[in-house]
């Protein structure tokens, strides 16, 4: 093996358990070994290692899980760090990613040959574990959520194989990594991806309304969704302006305003260009915005900068979600519990308008609604853990009843269970992990037994 086999106790232990958590709100669990892979023969190896020595296995990716899901009490943790490849063919419009690969890089390998794909809307955020989650990414609206681009997966089994998994030889193996999130029973070293041919322009409008406007300008975009086309990204945000009020004790001049904004973020194509954002500027409350941007011509690049200004590393965060149906007066009237009580700070609520995107049957991804409700919480002080999670797990339950699942992205199950599969496709899924891991070898969803409300406030010094 070449990556480095460490084990609690060693100098070098802590270290990596913080590092494999993106988040500064670390778990307080404590794997028995952590394996940093550099390739995929330490994947295999370390299977192997595992299977010898009678422990389970969890898996990190690009460690932006919330809740720091590959890190277990007990076991061996898998690092992919390290597996960070990206290769494009041209001619077939498709790309080979390793686990660990960041969007940026994704997108810069892909956009000299005029391709795209909709990778994670954080710059931070590796693909493995937000394509295995369903993948709601960049302009996913119209291109469907990553896990459906999805050809083919090289993936380490339970009994240490490395196999190449198409539709063909592997079909059931493929549909559960098509979204089935931290329960899927492997750990994929490469993602073949279909890419996508890459937008002639982006174009951005953003608007800024006083807090009074609220539920208005979120019941208009509500019912506005349906009539835009599906090359439009169009979400809102309850928080502070522009990009989130600073800490306790520090001061700026003009982040001190709750605001709620919208955001509509067009991905040209010849048939629908930057016209498509036109109904924004015909709102009855345009006149009330206290900011405007129309219009405006944008990158890739550009998007992943005011992403990262959204959700700035750094910070203690709690982040849950759920997708809602319904008219917009009930959805807001139940949501009024966790729009009200927003915490200062960094914390915002997402508005997300999504639609419909078809299902297909050789995919588990199954949860979706027209709307994502979902309460972000960023805080610096460990002493205010509590009431930040209260507010991000504990008011989704005014909103339950309209609930058609979440996102395995945002959500730990242990803090707040919901569906994050169609119950048929859930029950399905843990037929086939009865064919492929009979044992449980792999770690899988996250369980009240597993989880803990403590988190670690060691720092490496």
């Amino acid at each position: 093996m070449r990556g480095a086999v460490i084990r609690r106790g060693d100098a070098s232990y802590e270290s990596a358990r913080l590092d494999a958590v993106w988040n500064e709100r670390k778990p307080a669990r404590f794997p028995d070994v952590i394996v940093l892979a550099e390739g995929e023969q330490d994947v295999v190896a370390a299977v192997r290692l595992a299977r010898a020595e009678g422990l389970r296995v969890s898996v990190r990716s690009g460690g932006h899980s919330w809740v720091g899901n590959g890190v277990r009490d007990g076991g061996l943790l898998i690092d992919l760090a390290r597996l960070q490849d990206i290769t494009v063919d041209p001619a077939t419009r498709t790309a080979t990613v390793q686990p660990s690969a960041k969007g940026p890089a994704i997108q810069a390998a892909l956009a000299p040959h005029g391709l795209f794909f909709p990778t994670g809307h954080a710059p931070t955020v590796g693909i493995g574990g937000f394509i295995l989650g369903g993948g709601y990414g960049w302009n996913s609206r119209h291109l469907g959520p990553a896990c459906l681009s999805i050809r083919a997966v090289d993936v380490v089994l339970a009994d240490g194989t490395l196999v190449h998994a198409t539709d063909d030889n592997h079909p059931d193996l493929l549909w559960a990594a098509r979204g089935s999130g931290p329960g899927f029973f492997g750990i994929v070293t490469r993602f073949h991806l279909n890419a996508h041919p890459r937008p002639t322009k982006i174009v951005r409008t953003v608007h800024s309304y006083p807090l009074a406007l609220r539920d208005e300008v979120l019941a208009w975009s509500y019912d506005l969704l349906e009539s835009l086309p599906t090359t439009v990204e169009f979400s809102a945000k309850v928080g502070w302006e522009p990009g989130g009020r600073p800490p306790e004790g520090h001061s700026t001049p003009g982040l001190d305003t709750r605001t709620v904004s919208l955001t509509a973020t067009a991905f040209c194509i010849p048939d629908h260009g930057p016209e498509a954002l036109a109904p924004l500027e015909t709102a009855p409350f345009r006149d009330r915005a206290l900011r405007a941007v129309v219009a405006q011509e944008t990158t890739i690049e550009g998007l992943y900068d005011i992403a990262d200004r959204l959700n700035p590393a750094g910070l203690r965060w709690a982040v849950d979600g759920v997708w809602v149906d319904g008219t917009a007066e009930e959805i807001l009237t139940a949501a009024a519990p966790v729009l009200d009580t927003t915490p200062g700070g960094t914390s915002f609520v997402l508005w997300m308008l999504w639609g419909h995107y078809p299902p297909r049957p050789d995919a588990c991804w199954s949860a979706q609604a027209k709307a994502y409700l979902s309460p972000n919480a960023g805080w610096s002080e460990a002493a205010e853990d509590l009431r930040h999670e209260n507010w991000v797990h504990g008011s989704l339950a005014a909103v339950q009843h309209l609930s058609r699942g979440l996102q395995f992205s945002d959500n730990n199950l242990a803090d707040r269970f919901d569906l994050g599969l169609s119950a048929d496709n859930a029950e399905r899924l843990e037929k086939i992990r009865g064919a492929y891991d009979p044992d449980g070898f792999f770690r899988t969803y996250m369980t009240p037994a597993e989880s803990t409300t403590a988190y670690a406030t060691a720092s490496r010094s």
